[in-house]
């Protein structure tokens, strides 16, 4: 039979890898080798909405980790909203963040509960208490960047964590001195500022540390698709943050966000425009951290 077209061959082979990759085993992998991190390594926090985002987004933390030798340390904001499997999801987070070499910080025995806007409105009195927890986090841990999910992601716990990590930072002391990085995954940013590049080994970190989440990727194989999503953000990235029009730059895979200090009682964007960041480019000095 003739090939429909050219493109045949590669349509066919992403389904066929798609299908392969669900007999593939989750979890267990020998931990990535890393250099050593210093004591005095400065910080990069990121508040993880669900045990696995943490993986999901990594492409600039695992950069900061391995180019610039930051301590990355993941803040388990909350266990999952289903009570009977937030113990497991703690065990399968402490072995994704072991394998990634990040470090863990755990809000408490199964984390924060309810942290989603109706809470917010409903009972600020006991939203209080956890903004003051992740006061205590940040103060503890004085980081130099710190990942939270934007405003518009979806999910209401990601929306939550936005709300939380903005009313904390209204507290805190240096909110004026940290690079605030904000993410997306299920909803997408309309006025995401960075484009990171990742390498095809960052890659194969990160979905392999998000296979650890055995009982999520059970019930939905999103790590399967992480390459194919980290694809389309170079799709988006390429006129979103480059520029409508623009040509796409050479990367294979990329993640987006949105860069801003604190200004004014709220976040201004940490340069005017958009910013690519490829394989060979210094982090640290994009974000002005040198």
């Amino acid at each position: 039979m003739e090939p429909i077209s050219d493109y045949q061959a590669l349509v066919q082979t992403q389904a066929r890898l798609l299908r392969e990759g669900r007999g593939l085993a989750n979890g267990g992998y020998a931990p990535c080798k890393r250099s050593p991190i210093p004591d005095d390594a400065p910080k990069a926090l990121i508040f993880s909405p669900h045990p696995d985002d943490e993986c999901i987004i990594a492409g600039l933390a695992l950069r900061l980790l391995k180019q610039a030798s930051f301590n990355v340390m993941n803040v388990a904001v909350t266990q999952g909203s289903n009570q009977s499997r937030q113990a497991a999801r703690m065990e399968e987070l402490v072995a994704a963040c072991h394998y990634l070499g990040f470090g863990l910080i755990a809000m408490g025995k199964r984390g924060l509960e309810g942290v989603h806007c109706q809470r917010r409105q409903a009972d600020p009195e006991s939203w209080e208490q956890d903004v003051q927890a992740i006061v205590g986090v940040l103060r503890s841990q004085s980081p130099k960047v710190i990942f939270f999910p934007h405003a518009k992601d979806w999910n209401s716990t990601h929306i939550g964590v936005h709300w939380l990590l903005m009313d904390a930072l209204k507290h805190w002391e240096q909110r004026d001195q940290v690079v605030v990085v904000l993410t997306e995954y299920w909803g997408a940013m309309a006025d995401p500022n960075l484009m990171v590049a990742s390498s095809e080994d960052d890659v194969i970190e990160m979905v392999t540390g998000t296979s650890f989440h055995v009982g999520e990727v059970t019930r939905n194989p999103f790590h399967l698709l992480q390459p194919a999503w980290m694809m389309d953000n170079l799709r988006r990235g390429s006129e979103l943050v480059g520029g409508q029009g623009m040509s796409a730059p050479d990367m294979s895979y990329a993640t987006l966000y949105r860069v801003c200090r604190w200004q004014d009682e709220g976040l201004s964007p940490l340069w005017a425009g958009g910013q690519m960041l490829d394989l060979t480019d210094n982090p640290l000095s994009l974000l002005r951290l040198e």
